[in-house]
């Protein structure tokens, strides 16, 4: 995958849209979900420690995390079967999506420098569709939680300020 494909995964760009499966074995449709905005964290491999590390403090965190009103799902290779025995053992609230061969990883968590196998990344979209935070790192670190929620309420507020500018316009009419 060269650079001149992974344009489309720019921060202000339309996210492309994915079905993965659940570790519950449903399917999990980004473009289904609009109207929400959405928190993917891509993580890569369960049982390690720094991704373990990660999803438990999000587990951790969790009513953090619901106040936002946001989507938060994990995305790695590892399989339905693994992800489901990985979020039972840590007691996971989130669902864990299966990218057994890390087409949709290989997207969304690309670095111009390091190979994606070598990478975790948090993309947030917002309830349009839109990315509005993407950052990707060595899989040796991880996101701050408070950096994720961060990010999730700047995709939320950006949403009502549009919502607030046109009723504004609206409301200028009867002035």
């Amino acid at each position: 995958m060269n650079l001149v494909e992974n344009i489309s995964v720019a921060v202000g760009a339309k996210a492309p849209d994915f079905e993965l499966q659940t570790e519950k074995g449903k399917k999990w449709r980004l473009s289904e979900q609009l109207g929400n905005v959405v928190a993917l964290l891509f993580y890569p491999k369960d049982e390690t420690l720094v991704c373990t590390k990660q999803l438990c403090s999000v587990r951790d965190n969790w009513s953090d995390y619901l106040a936002t009103k946001a989507l938060v799902v994990g995305i790695s290779p590892g399989s339905t079967a693994e992800h489901k025995v990985f979020a039972a053992r840590h007691n996971l609230p989130i669902s864990l999506l299966a990218d057994v061969d890390r087409s949709v990883t290989r997207k969304y968590s690309f670095h111009w420098i390091f190979p994606v196998a070598l990478t975790r990344a948090v993309v947030i979209i917002d309830a349009k569709g839109k990315i509005c935070s993407r950052k990707v790192m060595l899989s040796a670190f991880r996101p701050t939680d408070r950096d994720v929620i961060t990010a999730i309420y700047a995709a939320r507020a950006d949403s009502l300020a549009e919502k607030y500018d046109s009723l504004t316009q609206k409301n200028k009419g009867f002035e």
